[in-house]
């Protein structure tokens, strides 16, 4: 699978651009603030429905219109598939494949499987659980559309549970026979979740540790952890045993919309006792261990975007990461970067077909 072009609409601080594209390797170069970064956006927004940095439809508008387009064409098992996302401000954003408009986005996630590696991933370490929860439920979705709607429905009663204990404390009353319909609910709804979960992190650590050893050549020895309130006890016992707690919170406290990925090097929290360079190959590793797991599902080659890949990495390391696309049969790779001349002096060594865009 790859993208033969790409057109965009008023997209960002784009007016207007295209791009016919190469299908194993794309540069896109030039200084900051040029929209390289936009552009591999753009991308991104064709996969998910949606921006990899600023979910916020409105604000991926360019200043000067009222709407944008991003439109692009790929060729995906022999099959030519035109994939277009639109946004008008005060309308709903549209998805269409061939023409055709998706009712529900979530019908869409997956089809064109999609790996991004920014500097923007640091927020997996920095940032909440709600951070790391959202990769692990992107890369499950992206193999498993009903998983995807699985989690859609659960957030839907948690977010009428939490009305109603909201309601509850507004007007000093309670309705247990609702609170316990939203119970069962949630309950059947979360343990669905949680073994998904649990099951693609079993599968998913050796991957990213095989990543992680051939990128650091085994200098130090890192692990995912998965934690759960529903490792111990069923949810339905934890809700119906915090809902005391939760009428003077207002808020549902227990759940699978509390787990949580602990990220750990050398048996010790990275964000504590990681470097600079030990968390990007941390996160390098996990994004490639990403593009493994999807690989292996869809049995198609995802894109993989490389935004600004030489921020916090040496070149050697840089040259390390895109010599695997041609030693492993990697698909179609894009690439962003501030200096042309590095990124074409890496890129020729790899051996394979590539366009230089200059911005």
């Amino acid at each position: 699978m790859h993208l033969i072009t790409l057109s965009l609409l008023n997209y960002k601080n784009f007016e207007a651009i295209n791009f016919d594209l190469d299908h194993k390797i794309n540069c896109f170069v030039g200084y900051n603030g040029v929209g390289k970064t936009n552009v591999l956006d753009a991308i991104y927004h064709l996969s998910f429905g949606k921006s990899y940095f600023n979910p916020i439809t409105t604000q991926n508008i360019n200043h000067n219109a009222d709407f944008f387009v991003v439109d692009g064409t790929y060729l995906k098992e022999s099959k030519t598939e035109r994939v277009i996302v639109s946004a008008k401000r005060g309308q709903k954003k549209i998805i269409k494949r061939n023409g055709k408009e998706y009712e529900k986005f979530a019908d869409h996630v997956g089809f064109l499987p999609l790996v991004i590696i920014s500097p923007a991933d640091r927020d997996l370490i920095t940032e909440g659980s709600d951070t790391r929860r959202k990769f692990i439920d992107g890369v499950i979705s992206q193999g498993d559309s009903k998983y995807l709607t699985t989690l859609i429905a659960y957030n839907k009663v948690l977010a009428q549970r939490n009305a109603l204990l909201k309601y509850f404390a507004a007007n000093n009353t309670r309705n247990i026979d609702t609170i316990e319909i939203y119970n069962a609910q949630l309950n059947e709804l979360g343990t669905t979740i949680y073994h998904k979960r649990k099951a693609f992190i079993d599968t998913f650590i050796p991957i990213f540790n095989q990543r992680h050893q051939s990128i650091t050549q085994d200098k130090e020895s890192v692990n995912l952890v998965y934690s759960s309130q529903l490792e111990t006890e069923n949810l339905l016992t934890l809700l119906e045993q915090n809902y005391t707690k939760d009428r003077a919170l207002q808020y549902t406290s227990v759940g699978i919309h509390k787990d949580d990925l602990s990220f750990e090097i050398d048996g010790h929290p990275i964000k504590k006792f990681g470097s600079q360079g030990q968390q990007k190959s941390y996160l390098i590793a996990l994004k490639l261990a990403q593009f493994d797991f999807l690989k292996a599902q869809s049995n198609v080659n995802p894109i993989l975007l490389l935004d600004d890949i030489f921020d916090k990495l040496d070149e050697s390391r840089v040259e390390q990461i895109i010599t695997l696309v041609e030693r492993e049969n990697f698909g179609q790779l894009f690439i962003s970067d501030t200096h042309p001349e590095r990124t074409e002096a890496i890129v020729k060594k790899v051996h394979q077909t590539y366009k230089m865009f200059r911005l």
